[in-house]
């Protein structure tokens, strides 16, 4: 029996994220088992919060957050440098 790849991918239905989930369907081999989860159901939220998910798109592969995904998101210490708040 083949054990299935589980690859989740995170979607808030932007072009950017289209462009993501198109890149992951023609990488995909047979084995790999491709899940869409939209941003806008709050149980899909969940999962993205457990995975670490700060941005979107994002790719998870058999529950680890694809490399390519972690570390980013808004950070404040960032705003702050860039002039954000100040006068």
């Amino acid at each position: 029996m083949t054990i299935k790849r589980k690859v989740e991918v995170f979607s808030a239905g932007c072009p950017v994220c289209e462009d993501v989930i198109a890149l992951v369907q023609r990488l995909a081999c047979p084995s790999c088992g491709v899940e869409v989860h939209n941003m806008n159901d709050i149980e899909v939220v969940k999962r993205a919060k457990a995975l670490g998910i700060r941005s979107v798109p994002a790719v998870a592969i058999d529950g680890q957050l694809a490399s390519c995904c972690a570390g980013r998101g808004v950070d404040e210490q960032a705003l702050r440098a860039a002039g954000l708040g100040q006068p």
